[in-house]
């Protein structure tokens, strides 16, 4: 292949496994302290995507199994996003089991289950015991809506959650749930009192907010959505993902919790974004270079300053390059 017609975004896993090899690999193993200010953590926001768990891609030869696998991811990083809590509900064992393989100080963000932020889940990913429980008219749908739910049945969601995440808490490994709004959701009084119902319901729990419509930070709502959130002392989920549609949200630098600043990088794949009907890791398959991440570094700094944790979250991860590009800000922020 002509190597002009590469993209550099889109390299391939053994390009992006060369510059990891390039770097500290102790880069990102331990937060990196800011002086005058808080602690930044780095990690991605998978483990076990099946991208990163092809062989030769990420993992080393023999580091096969579910435990082995986290054993290892939490050697290289202090940090690490769980997402399959959105499609379901965590069995306490698990996050037992979490705890037991990861060393004393690596944290885990989770995100929020699909019917707590206003998404569908479908019905067969429910407990048994809630789906036995379902109204007829919903036990025979694909999915459903936590606004389609019986009370009971909502109020069940939350404390199953609750008691899910239970060990990582009592652990000391949980940082923070993600409470991420879809594309549709608009900004209004009854979002953000369903924000302050969802803190309510997880007191104790630290609650961040994500959005994905752009409306609210446009010119008429970004001040009171950012005031909103810094009013309440709840942490807003920093973005740095395409730009120019619909959905875009802008790469703001805005801390709103003094406890706890968080970004998320989705990569900038602009041509697939938006896209029905692709694989969802292929929305995310970027690999940032590094001016584009060094243009965070002193924005992560202030972060620091600002909040007494900062998070830093690579969720481009196709393949090898969410743990390249963690690997690399590290480094970046350890040498800045």
């Amino acid at each position: 292949m002509d190597s002009s017609a590469v993209n550099p975004h889109d390299p391939g896993v053994e390009v992006a496994a060369a510059v990891a090899a390039g770097v500290p690999s102790e880069s990102a193993a331990v937060p990196i302290s800011v002086p005058g200010g808080g602690e930044i953590r780095v990690g991605t926001a998978s483990w076990t995507d099946p991208t990163m768990t092809a062989r030769g891609v990420f993992y080393p030869a023999g580091v096969s199994t579910a435990e082995d696998r986290l054993r290892y991811y939490s050697s290289q990083f202090s940090l690490v996003e769980v997402d399959s809590t959105y499609y379901a509900l965590l069995p306490r064992a698990t996050a037992e089991a979490w705890v037991e393989r990861t060393p004393p100080g690596f944290v885990f963000d989770v995100k929020a289950h699909a019917l707590m932020g206003g998404q569908p889940s479908e019905v067969k990913r429910l407990p048994k015991a809630l789906r036995d429980a379902l109204p007829s008219a919903l036990a025979d749908k694909t999915r459903v809506y936590a606004k389609d739910l019986p009370a009971e049945i909502r109020d069940e969601v939350w404390e199953l959650f609750r008691e899910g995440i239970r060990p990582l808490r009592d652990a000391g490994r949980l940082g923070a749930v993600f409470l991420q709004f879809p594309r549709w959701v608009y900004p209004s009084s009854q979002c953000r009192e369903e924000i302050l119902d969802a803190r309510r319901r997880l007191a104790g729990i630290e609650v961040a907010v994500e959005f994905r419509n752009g409306s609210w930070f446009n010119e008429k709502n970004a001040e009171l959505t950012l005031r909103f959130l810094g009013d309440n002392g709840i942490p807003y989920v920093m973005v740095d993902g395409p730009q120019g549609l619909r959905s875009s949200i802008p790469p703001l630098a805005a801390v709103t919790s003094p406890e706890l600043a968080i970004i998320r990088f989705h990569g900038r794949r602009v041509e697939t974004w938006e896209k029905a009907g692709i694989p969802v890791v292929e929305r995310f398959r970027y690999l940032y270079d590094d001016d584009q991440l060094a243009d965070w570094v002193p924005r992560l700094r202030s972060a620091a300053k600002q909040a007494r944790q900062t998070h830093a979250l690579m969720n481009n991860c196709f393949g090898n390059y969410g743990s390249t590009n963690a690997l690399q800000l590290a480094d970046l922020l350890r040498n800045a």
